[in-house]
C-alpha cells in the first residue's frame, strides 16, 4: 500500500509541475505583460520601468522559478486591480466555494447513489426508468438555466428561499441543488451499472446461498464493490464543482473563488487568474490522488496493476 501511494504521489507532484508551467505562461498568452500594465497612453519609460519592477526583464526561466518559489512559500503575488495580496484574496473567498462544492457533492451522491442502487435491484421496472429519466433530465437540463427556474419559483414567486448572498445556509440550498444535480446522471449510471455487475457475480449468489441477510449481502459485500469507481467520479466531479462554480455563484451572487474568477476576468486581473487557477488545479490533483488511495485500499487488486 505505502509503494502504491508513493507512485500516486510522485505522479501528482510531475502533474502539478507541469500545471505550475502551464499556469505561469498564462501571463504571456495576451502578449507582453508590462505594456498591458502601463495602458496605451504609457511612454516607452513607463513601461521600461514596469519591466524592471516586476522582474518581467528577467529571463523566462528565471521568472517562473522566482514566482514557484515565492507560490510554494504562499505568496501568489499582488492584485492589480485590489492592491493587495492575492493569496489574502483568494483564501478569504476559498471557503464560501469550498462549502457550496461539498454541499453541491453531497446533495448529488445522496440522489444518485440510492437510485442507482435501487434501479439495479429492480432493473427494467417503473423505479428503473424514473431513474433513468432523471438521469436523463439532468443530463439534458444545463445547470445555469436550472438555477434560474428555481430563482423564479423557489426565491421569486414562493419567497422561500434568498436569492443572493451567502450570509446563512439557507444561501446555499438552490445553488447545491443547481450544481449539484448535474453529476447526478454519471454517478446515477456509474452506480446502476456497477450494482448490476456485482449482484450477478458468484460471490453474491454465495453470500446469498449461506443465508446472510439481504441488508448484509447488499450493502457489505455488493455496494463496497460497486462504489469503487464512484469514488473517483466524485473526487474528480467535485474538482470539476469548485472549478465550474463561476456561473452558479455569478448568478446566485455568492462571494467565493468562482465570483472572484469572474471579476479577475473582467479586470485582466493577471495575477489573481493565475492563482485561482493554480488552487483549483491543485485542488483537483490533491482530490484525485485521494481518490486513489482509498480505491487501493477498498480494492488490493488496484496496488499491484
Amino acid at each position: 500500500m505505502l509503494i502504491y501511494a508513493v507512485k500516486r504521489l510522485s505522479v501528482a507532484i510531475l502533474v502539478a509541475l507541469t500545471v505550475s508551467l502551464l499556469t505561469f505562461s498564462m501571463i504571456y498568452l495576451s502578449g507582453d505583460p508590462a505594456m498591458a500594465l502601463a495602458g496605451e497612453a504609457a511612454t516607452q519609460a513607463d513601461i521600461e520601468n514596469i519591466r524592471r519592477v516586476y522582474g518581467y526583464d528577467q529571463p523566462i526561466y528565471v521568472q517562473y522559478f522566482d514566482w514557484l518559489g515565492n507560490a510554494l512559500k504562499g505568496n501568489l503575488g499582488q492584485s492589480h486591480y485590489l492592491n493587495s495580496p492575492v493569496s489574502e484574496v483568494i483564501f478569504t473567498r476559498l471557503p464560501v466555494t469550498m462549502i457550496l462544492g461539498a454541499s453541491a457533492l453531497s446533495f448529488g451522491l445522496l440522489l444518485a447513489i440510492p437510485l442507482g442502487v435501487l434501479a439495479a435491484m429492480r432493473p427494467n421496472t417503473l423505479i428503473d426508468r424514473f431513474a433513468l429519466g432523471l438521469a436523463v433530465i439532468g443530463q439534458a437540463l444545463p445547470s445555469f438555466w436550472f438555477a434560474l427556474i428555481m430563482i423564479f419559483f423557489f426565491g421569486v414567486a414562493l419567497r422561500w428561499l434568498p436569492i443572493t448572498g451567502s450570509d446563512s445556509w439557507l444561501n446555499f440550498v438552490m445553488p447545491s441543488i443547481a450544481l449539484g444535480y448535474y453529476i447526478t446522471p454519471a454517478v446515477m449510471r456509474l452506480t446502476r451499472a456497477g450494482m448490476i455487475e456485482v449482484l450477478s457475480s458468484d460471490y453474491i449468489r454465495t453470500a446469498r446461498a449461506k443465508g446472510l441477510r439481504p441488508s448484509i449481502v447488499l450493502f457489505k459485500h455488493a455496494l463496497r464493490n460497486a462504489i469503487i469507481p464512484v469514488v473517483s467520479l466524485a473526487a474528480v466531479q467535485f474538482g470539476f464543482m469548485l472549478g465550474g462554480s463561476i456561473v452558479i455563484e455569478t448568478i446566485f451572487a455568492i462571494n467565493g473563488l468562482g465570483q472572484l474568477a469572474w471579476e479577475s476576468i473582467l479586470r485582466a486581473d493577471l495575477p489573481m487568474m493565475q492563482a485561482i487557477v493554480l488552487v483549483l488545479s491543485c485542488f483537483y490533483i490533491i482530490l484525485t490522488l485521494v481518490a486513489d488511495i482509498l480505491n487501493a485500499f477498498l480494492d488490493p487488486r488496484i496496488r499491484v496493476s
